[in-house]
């Protein structure tokens, strides 16, 4: 459970932010970051640096796009040892929007990706590592991947990348110990200048057991979010993470206070977590979306129906 190369990794902000449009306010997010730092956590994820041109800010809060100001803003008068993270999707950030790490309150950018577009995975990670950041590729859909472009993705990552870590990212919640540990051993095996990370999604209420089957099998860095605070299932609880880990770096009683502060009553406004729609969408491999426009229906809770229409099944 101790090993002193594993690093947190907070994706609260960003991660929730895809159910309300990232339109967290400063005070919330300061509080999330204020309690982040007394509990030690080793990297706060903030939001997406995503290009205006394609997103309207009137849609979206500006946690969408995470400018320099709004994060040296939020974070203003903190000690802290937490570094801060912003992701980017391929095709959606403006790489000439992010200036040089040392101008920048950001110590990390991470480049979510699919295995087809690996080489602007890499293209964007090693423009972002020659600024100066801290990097990683995030594979997403890692449960869809075919082996043979997953192999050739790695061996890829491994030659031409600059990224400091390479993680598997469960985004449907579709993976159970067996795989996690089959992928982790694959990434190790090919990945041998580079750390493995994953990022798991509670679907199935898998996110926490594998995660420690990730850490079992040397992946370093570990994601969470606090209370699972996610869109749709949720991902790895945060507090679960810390507890299991064992580090006398880690103060889990920060979050336990911010949980109740801030995240149940936030539970009033907001639905996340472990919901049967989400688990039939992870037991068949599939995108969350149309479980999440059963939740926004008339119809939210008529589970069977929801499941028959995924497997086309019309029998009685």
């Amino acid at each position: 459970m101790f090993r002193e190369k594993i690093k947190v990794f907070d994706c609260t902000i960003r991660d929730g932010g895809l159910i309300n449009g990232h339109q967290f306010d400063d005070r919330f997010v300061r509080e999330v970051y204020k309690a982040l730092s007394l509990a030690g956590v080793d990297y706060m994820e903030i939001g997406y640096k995503n290009s205006k041109r394609l997103f309207s800010p009137k849609e979206y809060g500006k946690w969408k796009f995470c400018e320099d100001e709004a994060i040296a803003q939020v974070i203003d008068g903190i000690e802290s040892k937490t570094k801060i993270s912003v992701m980017v999707d391929v095709d959606r950030v403006d790489i000439e929007d992010v200036k040089p790490c040392k101008d920048s309150p950001v110590d990390m950018i991470r480049v979510a990706s699919y295995v087809k577009d690996i080489d602007k995975a890499i293209y964007l990670v090693n423009h972002f590592a020659d600024k100066g950041y801290e990097t990683t590729v995030n594979i997403m859909a890692i449960s869809r991947a075919l082996d043979n472009e997953l192999t050739e993705a790695l061996q890829q990552l491994e030659g031409e990348c600059k990224a400091n870590v390479i993680y598997l990212v469960d985004s449907f919640g579709a993976l159970y110990q067996e795989t996690v540990e089959f992928l982790i051993k694959k990434f190790k095996s090919i990945l041998k200048s580079k750390e493995v990370g994953i990022h798991a999604h509670n679907n199935q209420q898998l996110a926490f057991g594998n995660t420690i089957e990730g850490i079992i099998h040397n992946a370093n860095y570990v994601d969470g979010t606090v209370y699972g605070l996610g869109r749709a299932a949720g991902n790895c609880p945060l507090e679960l993470l810390i507890g299991f880990l064992k580090n006398p770096k880690f103060d889990i009683r920060p979050i336990l206070d911010l949980i109740s502060k801030e995240f149940i009553p936030l539970r009033e406004k907001m639905e996340w977590g472990y919901i049967i729609p989400y688990a039939i969408a992870g037991m068949l491999d599939e995108h969350p979306k149309a479980a999440m426009a059963l939740r926004n229906s008339d119809k939210k809770e008529n589970y069977r129906e929801f499941y028959e229409s995924l497997v086309g099944d019309d029998l009685d």
